[in-house]
């Protein structure tokens, strides 16, 4: 789903009309601003019948280039992981 489809099934879920594609466009970016600060501050970020997502520490590790088949270093990172709920990891 493209964050266009995402748009037009929240304004046919809306129970008002006057919502435009602007507007719920807005207020998408805005939640998922809010989602990525919320994350990043409180390295966790939970809703409730979806799923929680977590700040997730990746080892530094050796790796191979594809091309050459040399032997590379892979530096220690930060990820984000997700865990759904279980309702909705019933309902797939």
């Amino acid at each position: 789903m493209t964050k266009d489809e995402l748009i037009t099934t929240i304004i046919k879920g809306c129970k008002d009309e006057s919502l435009t594609k602007r507007l719920a466009s807005e207020v998408l970016d805005a939640a998922f601003d809010a989602i990525g600060k919320a994350i990043k501050k409180d390295k966790r970020f939970a809703y409730p019948g979806f799923g929680t997502f977590t700040v997730r520490n990746r080892k530094a590790r050796k790796g191979r280039n594809p091309q050459t088949g040399e032997e590379i270093k892979i530096k220690a990172s930060k990820t984000v992981g997700f865990k759904p709920a279980p309702s909705l990891k019933n309902s797939l």
